[in-house]
């Protein structure tokens, strides 16, 4: 069939060989309508329960704007509950969720790389040690390869703190003494002005060196990949030659406090039926999580150039969360982006703490938001426009929730307060008495708790049924659940609140800034996490004191949401604990499959961070590093208000535009 085709999308490659590397989509339309109307009829049966549960007794200001956050919170709820349900589903039976046929057979990695591809990892401000010891894992593990002569290896710096940059040019220079005649593939750059910020680096490398390659795999500074699952990917995008992007589910390791091995864990636990569920419903036009991904350059250079957007912020301004707008834009032009859920191979770090998961949060949600803006874009998916709009969702929730808490706490209190009025009329012969459809409320309550709990039942019976090894037996995979499920529960109104304030910040015009991520677990000073949790303490003692009073049943209610925030501080102290962490895991909590059976590229990262010393690159020299020959061709920038760029441009297209439309650089 042909790409435009709705009903299915498949490329026969030339090499044998390769062919089960082919991403095939069967019946695409008709999934966003499966999704849509499982949505919408959930939605509706618990609009219906609440309806029913508040009109008998005449509606309230209070109960309406209740009732109106409720449907859209279960809009948000029951796409997330059907997703998990189909991700289950599809594991279970071992289908793949694109071609909804049995799971592909393990690839051939005999298969040759024929085309030449670069492997790129932009930094700023990072530890030195962390991201020249990743950089190297990930550069030897593919010099290793037969297929080594086939890629480049590029760390694009944005360091802007002098002491680092030297750093950064000693390490390299230690990096290229130790790989000898090896480093010849290997090339540093780093930019004095960052325009841009990652969008302007990656910019910078495409404009230059771009052209010379079919594709860019980019890392994160925290990013490691396996050989098998680069060559992997490779191989996918070399056989695919309609798909741009093809995205991995970077999974988290080299987690040591409690926080980080709850999260770490709760990753590998749900990740991979998660992603089979997200892949079900955007087949052909999955998103770019910024990393960990690999991309086709001449489509990325043609069509993902980003405008400077007009206005102010959070609207205005810079793009920040590029990633999911690149996408849609190779989406929009024709192109496929994919989304690939094998979890081998493919890592990340996240933050130690909650106070540094919080920060990194702070970025997205400005980024987010700033996508509602992008929902007018000419020529736009609608995949694309529902990532855009549940991207912004997936933060602004936490505040519509904590609206919605207020207003179920606000209409509470007036009933506690104020007497019924059971005679509304003085010729009234009959009193009109408060109507409690006990059953309704039950009914609806437990719905709820389904929606909230049973995507993670879903994951621990998968991962039970298909992986319980993989977390150290049954015992340890149940009991780490638990865990998981009470640590949850716990920090889930923490969460909540500081994402309302996030969201509150942007929309009030506090700009975010880009700073480097803490990656390393480090304790949480009682000083930082008293200051951080203050006004969610404050908040949650006024709460619970008044609730208490007038309404105790209410308060019982709100324990869960009202816990997390009066013990903020300690919990926040406590979870970003290195001792505490450390002695999980030798009990065996949280176990991954990672810590059981290590990966090479990740015994390469452990032993090479316990031996290498600021001491040692200190004694190198900071020279300069040699750059290739260029090969310049321009990244053009994209007019959001008019169709997209031809596909695929020819060459007098191609100076065409160039002279017609402003460079990159120029619009950052």
């Amino acid at each position: 069939m042909s790409h435009n085709d709705p009903g299915e999308s498949t490329v026969a490659p030339d090499n044998i060989a390769t062919k089960d590397k082919i991403l095939k989509v069967n019946g695409r339309r008709w999934r966003l309508v499966l999704m849509g109307l499982m949505t919408i009829v959930s939605t509706a049966l618990a609009g219906y329960s609440l309806f029913e549960i508040f009109r008998p007794n005449r509606f309230t200001p209070l109960e309406m704007i209740q009732l109106a956050l409720s449907m859209v919170l279960f809009i948000w709820l029951t796409w997330s509950f059907w997703t998990s349900v189909i991700g289950f589903l599809l594991k279970l039976f071992h289908i793949d969720p694109l071609s909804l046929r049995r799971e592909l057979k393990a690839s051939d990695d005999q298969a040759p790389v024929t085309q030449r591809h670069a492997i790129v990892m932009p930094v700023y401000n990072e530890d030195t040690d962390r991201i020249i010891v990743g950089f190297e894992a990930c550069v030897k593990a593919i010099l290793d390869t037969p297929y080594a002569d086939k890629y480049d290896f590029y760390m694009l710096s944005d360091t802007q703190d002098k002491a680092k940059a030297e750093a950064e040019l000693k390490a390299w220079q230690r990096l290229i003494s130790r790989l000898g005649e090896q480093s010849q593939q290997i090339f540093y750059r780093r930019r004095e002005d960052n325009w841009g910020r990652k969008v302007g680096n990656i910019t910078d490398f495409c404009e230059r060196w771009g052209s010379q390659y079919e594709s860019m795999l980019v890392l994160d500074a925290d990013s490691v990949m396996s050989a098998h699952r680069v060559l992997d990917m490779t191989r996918r995008i070399e056989a695919n030659p309609e798909a741009a992007m093809i995205q991995t589910i970077p999974m988290p390791v080299r987690q040591d406090t409690f926080f980080g091995r709850f999260v770490q864990f709760a990753a590998h636990l749900y990740s991979p039926m998660l992603a089979t569920g997200l892949s079900f419903w955007q087949t052909d036009s999955a998103n770019y999580w910024g990393h960990n991904a690999i991309i086709r350059v001449q489509p990325f250079m043609q069509h993902c150039g980003l405008p400077t957007l007009k206005g102010r912020a959070p609207f205005g301004g810079d793009v920040l969360s590029h990633d999911f707008v690149e996408a849609a834009l190779l989406r929009r032009a024709g192109w496929e982006c994919y989304l690939i859920t094998d979890t081998d191979g493919s890592y990340e770090e996240v933050p130690g703490n909650m106070v540094d998961y919080a920060i990194r949060d702070r970025r997205w949600v400005q980024g987010n938001i700033q996508h509602l803006g992008l929902l007018s874009t000419k020529g736009l998916k609608a995949t694309n426009r529902l990532h855009f709009a549940f991207g912004a969702f997936a933060y602004m929730s936490s505040l519509l929730l904590f609206m919605m808490l207020m207003a179920g706490t606000a209409d509470a209190l007036v009933k506690a307060l104020i007497d019924p009025v059971y005679f509304t009329s003085a010729h009234q012969l009959f009193p009109e008495w408060q109507i409690v459809h006990e059953g309704l409320m039950i009914a609806t309550l437990y719905g709820t708790i389904a929606l909230l709990f049973m995507p993670k039942m879903l994951g621990v019976i998968l991962a039970f049924i298909q992986r319980r090894k993989d977390f150290g037996g049954a015992f340890r995979l149940i009991s780490g659940a638990l865990i998981e499920l009470f640590m949850a529960v716990l920090i889930a109104p923490m969460m909540m609140f500081f994402h309302s304030y996030f969201v509150i910040s942007v929309f009030i015009g506090h700009q975010v800034k880009w700073e480097a991520q803490t990656r390393e677990g480090r304790m949480v000073p009682w000083k930082v996490a008293i200051s951080k949790a203050a006004t969610m303490t404050t908040l949650g003692l006024i709460w619970a004191g008044v609730t208490f009073y007038f309404t105790p049943s209410l308060f019982l209610w709100l324990l869960p949401v009202l816990t997390g925030m009066v013990f903020a501080a300690p919990i926040i102290r406590l979870t970003s604990s290195l001792s505490f962490g450390k002695t999980c895991r030798r009990l065996g909590i949280f176990v991954i499959q990672e810590e059981i059976k290590e990966a090479p590229v990740l015994v390469e990262v452990r032993e090479h961070m316990a031996t290498i010393s600021a001491e040692e690159i200190a004694g190198y020299p900071a020279l300069q590093p040699v750059l290739p020959d260029e090969t310049h061709q321009t990244m053009f920038v994209q007019d959001l208000k008019a169709p997209p760029l031809p596909k695929r441009l020819t060459d007098g297209q191609i100076a065409e535009f160039a002279q017609s439309r402003p460079k990159a650089k120029h619009a950052a």
